[in-house]
């Protein structure tokens, strides 16, 4: 936690005013059960009114001046923890923006998503808790034992006997609730996964009438949270008994201890109330403590988790310097030479020995059988993945000595999945292209088929486009998706099985617009229809993580086994030709 005080560097003040505030706070709460004695002793045993109410606007004045402290107190406590969260939050967004797809898979969306709002919340409750109490409650402990001790040592060797004990059923509690405040966030990020698919797929699971095992998993992973939270709570819930039951003891021991003094004549009675009421100080202050306990134990969970998400080295480093300068047409547009990929160290190859050419403006075909590795290949170029082995080239240029923004400017990819945002559809397009104008956002919509049902809207193209696109069909959340891609005018374009659910015409018509403008654009369209590829300039056939072909359609019917068994399985003989 310790290594997360470096985002209260903009609240060095706050930090410092907070605390001093409240230790102002609790001097004159200290002070007011010795005033209490004096106005006892001085002042109600000899009957002097005027010390008892000269005593008494002095205590009134004292607990205003300790309200103003602790209100101060809390503004500042409040100041800081905002603060410190807001900035957290902004650095773990901004360092997992930086993520590539191998961090964001090793985590998982949930995990992420409860680290940056559940994890952090508890962190600023502790940092807020800091300020506001962490030192207080010590210090009114510490300083009602000394002025017990000013009072009548005696009786505050009771007190002391007792810290002791205070300090094993602490560490007893925390030792056994620590590891319990892990797995109960990690019980938390799997249920959080559970209800993330459920509502993402909610569609998914009553076309499968699977709705009833859908609420068993759910309720079993509620369960395991569940389970985990109450024996939390039970560990957790013994700490404020055990402390009432220890000083309420103290409290017994000093009451009966004081008696025989009061009889001897040795102990005033204005002296044991102060004293009652520097122990009753003592176990508030306790039961605060004990709560702090649980506050911070949860938040050194917490910031173990944030912390290992800040630690996360990125995969992939950017720190490429190439700016382009010229361009070269007798370069190509995108090389591979000798390229390996697998997934991690232990897994199988993805893709293995990968030497391929495409040349600027060509349309690419790329083609093969589920899990070929078609998708593999095509995010190896943008950098979502570093291979493992070779190089690949845009331009001429090594990828990794672009930096990543520089790279993706010159790339546009529409992937399986269409994802719009929020907002209208000329909002959505304008993604490609920030300041496109109404002109560039139509032409690109022509391109993509998307222009003819859009105008059909009552709003067109100021149509509010709902969570994740959802008023959409999944062809017309396709074509929307391709036009952001396209009015970017990328030097390469990557569909990667982006026309799947287009009918053929429209799939035939997206195609033919794309021809007409392949002349600055290297297009690769990833597809599993046959029809969608067979006219391209050039097609790559996967299978198994190789590349087994290479060319014009003509040429891959008769000397490519794979594509003819994909092309006689999707088309008929006449279409073949």
């Amino acid at each position: 936690m310790f290594k997360l005080f470096r985002f209260l560097k903009p609240y060095k003040k706050e930090c410092i005013l907070g605390p001093t505030f409240k230790l102002t706070e609790a001097l004159l709460e200290l002070l007011l059960p010795t005033l209490m004695a004096l106005i006892i002793n001085n002042g109600v045993t000899t009957h002097n009114t005027s010390y008892v109410l000269r005593m008494g606007g002095i205590m009134c004045v004292m607990a205003i001046l300790g309200f103003c402290s602790s209100m101060t107190c809390q503004y500042f406590a409040a100041r800081t923890s905002q603060g410190f969260g807001t900035n957290l939050r902004n650095h773990l967004f901004k360092h997992i923006s930086t993520f590539s797809y191998v961090e964001i898979d090793k985590f998982g969306t949930a995990s992420l998503t409860n680290r940056i709002t559940s994890d952090v919340n508890q962190l600023q409750l502790a940092v807020a808790m800091l300020i506001r109490l962490a030192f207080r409650a010590p210090f009114i402990c510490i300083g009602a034992i000394i002025m017990s001790m000013l009072l009548d040592l005696r009786l505050a060797l009771i007190l002391i006997a007792s810290t002791p004990i205070f300090g094993i059923i602490i560490y007893l509690i925390i030792s056994k609730t620590s590891p319990l405040y892990r797995k109960y966030q990690k019980r938390l990020d799997k249920l959080g996964l559970v209800l993330r698919e459920n509502l993402s797929g909610i569609r998914v699971i009553r076309a499968f009438a699977k709705t009833k095992n859908e609420k068993i998993r759910f309720k079993t992973a509620n369960d395991d949270l569940t389970t985990t939270a109450i024996l939390v709570g039970k560990t957790s819930a013994l700490l404020n008994p055990l402390t009432t039951l220890v000083m309420n003891a103290a409290i017994v021991a000093i009451l009966w201890a004081s008696s025989y003094h009061i009889n001897a004549g040795t102990l005033s009675q204005g002296t044991i109330i102060a004293f009652v009421n520097y122990v009753t100080q003592i176990l508030l202050s306790l039961v605060v403590v004990s709560n702090l306990v649980i506050v911070f134990t949860k938040a050194f969970a917490s910031a173990n988790r944030v912390n290992e998400i800040l630690d996360t080295v990125v995969s992939i480093e950017d720190n490429g310097s190439y700016i382009e300068k010229h361009s070269y047409d007798e370069v190509p547009s995108i090389k591979f030479n000798q390229v390996d990929f697998a997934y991690n160290s232990t897994s199988d190859p993805e893709l293995t020995d990968i030497n391929i050419s495409i040349n600027k403006g060509e349309t690419v075909g790329i083609i093969g059988s589920t899990g070929s590795g078609k998708s593999t290949f095509i995010n190896l170029i943008p950098r979502f993945y570093d291979v493992t082995k070779g190089e690949i080239e845009v331009d001429g240029v090594n990828i990794k000595d672009y930096s990543l923004k520089n790279l993706r400017n010159k790339i546009s990819m529409v992937p399986q999945k269409s994802v719009l945002f929020t907002g209208s559809i000329n909002d959505n397009i304008c993604w490609g292209k920030k300041n496109a104008t109404e002109e560039e956002i139509v032409a690109a919509a022509k391109i993509a088929q998307a222009d003819q049902f859009i105008k059909k809207l009552p709003d067109g193209y100021s149509t509010m486009v709902s969570r994740g696109g959802n008023n959409f069909s999944g062809g017309q959340r396709q074509r929307l998706t391709i036009a952001r891609a396209i009015i970017a005018r990328p030097e390469i374009l990557i569909l990667d099985d982006s026309s799947s659910a287009l009918d053929f015409a429209t799939d035939a018509a997206l195609r033919s617009a794309l021809k007409n403008c392949s002349d600055i654009m290297t297009v690769l369209i990833v597809s599993q229809r046959a029809s969608s590829i067979k006219y391209a300039d050039k097609i790559i056939v996967f299978d198994d993580g190789k590349i087994v072909g290479v060319g014009k359609h003509d040429y891959l019917m008769t000397s490519c086994e794979v594509y003819k068994e994909i092309c006689l399985s999707q088309l008929s003989e006449k279409e073949t030709k």
